[in-house]
């Protein structure tokens, strides 16, 4: 039997990466390069979060723009990620977009390619964009950590 995914393991399924920002949930691991949180829905929050930075704050309006800043080109094959999410939310790559109506499927999206199709229960997905602030589909202003 294979190991889970190490987004799985580690309850971080954007695979987000150590930085100095301080998550909401984020617990001691022992992974030296991603973010460690404390129970998946944390991690999808900090998804969510991060994906509206990039929306509200950095003026990014697309899933390729997204994309290409979440796995960047240096580390990543960013345009056939773009792809793959692009297609599972079902829009092209570089369709103009608010994030709203798009919020729950790119997370979906994210978090299966990450990690080997992993999907996790609605409930799970659903509790992690609640805890961001975005049940209601409506902005929430700054993205903050």
């Amino acid at each position: 039997m294979s190991a889970m995914p190490r987004g799985i393991r580690n309850n971080n399924p954007g695979n987000i990466r150590l930085s100095g920002v301080k998550w909401v949930g984020q617990a001691f691991g022992a992974d030296p390069d991603f973010v460690t949180f404390d129970k998946p829905e944390n991690g999808i929050r900090a998804i969510a979060k991060t994906l509206y930075s990039y929306w509200l704050d950095d003026g990014i309006h697309t899933i390729r723009g997204a994309i290409y800043r979440w796995a960047p080109a240096t580390e990543n094959n960013s345009a056939a990620y773009a792809a793959d999410v692009a297609k599972q939310v079902g829009l092209g790559p570089d369709e103009f977009t608010g994030l709203n109506p798009i919020l729950h499927d790119l997370v979906v999206a994210i978090i299966a390619h990450e990690n080997a199709n992993y999907a996790y229960d609605a409930g799970v997905i659903e509790q992690g964009l609640s805890l961001a602030g975005f049940e209601t589909n409506e902005p929430q202003g700054t993205a903050a950590a």
